[in-house]
């Protein structure tokens, strides 16, 4: 074996343990939304294929991780529905449309107002939770290139590192699913028709919303 069919059986080992860690993690958050979230549940929109995926690749131009492609193939989004800010940080998983949707507008704005100095946005970095189905204008990308999740919003540059991976945030995710007694920060509970939303929520929000019992 030469070294570059070595190096290809490294990328290749490499994404299938990148691909299973997602999976893992989101099986875990899937599981416990079955027991006891399951309005949230029904609200997720079914998992792409693999020629869905391949398609909005070719559309945004940029080759999608293993583990982001992972997750899409278990769900491509959430339906547009009041309770699809079910993510960690009160975010929502945006579908494709949103994803290529918020993609050009951003690639757009560094073609017109960005510079190597002030970077609006980079070829590699690709939308994946926002802050509503409809509401783009801050959210989380994935930089294809790092690996990392990243603030993005309309007000400021968009490198703040959140996350060193999509694995540690679904990770974690499922940790405060699982056992909110035993970390700090945001708690889940539930609304209405046993929908998953982060608190302790908005004034809107707060007659609504029960804490998870453990929490």
């Amino acid at each position: 074996m030469d070294k570059e069919e070595l190096r290809g059986l490294m990328e290749a080992q490499q994404a299938a343990i990148e691909a299973r860690q997602v999976t893992d993690a989101w099986q875990r958050i899937e599981a416990w939304l079955d027991r006891h979230a399951p309005g949230t549940l029904a609200a997720l929109r079914p998992g792409a294929i693999h020629s869905e995926i391949a398609a909005l690749q070719e559309r945004i131009g940029v080759r999608i991780p293993p583990g982001l492609r992972a997750l899409w193939h278990e769900h491509a989004g959430v339906h547009d529905v009041p309770w699809a800010t079910f993510m960690l940080g009160g975010l929502t998983l945006m579908d494709f449309e949103a994803v290529a949707s918020v993609y050009a507008m951003k690639t757009d704005l560094q073609r017109r107002d960005g510079s190597e100095e002030f970077v609006i946005w980079r070829p590699a970095w690709i939308p994946v939770f926002s802050l509503g189905a409809h509401d783009h204008t801050s959210g989380l990308y994935l930089d294809a290139e790092t690996g990392r999740l990243c603030d993005w919003d309309r007000y400021r540059h968009p490198h703040t590192p959140r996350y060193e991976s999509l694995t540690t945030y679904l990770e974690e995710m499922a940790d405060r699913l699982e056992t909110p007694s035993l970390m700090d920060g945001e708690k889940p509970g539930l609304l209405e028709l046993h929908a998953l939303a982060w608190g302790p929520p908005e004034p809107d929000r707060a007659t609504s919303w029960k804490p998870f019992p453990g929490s």
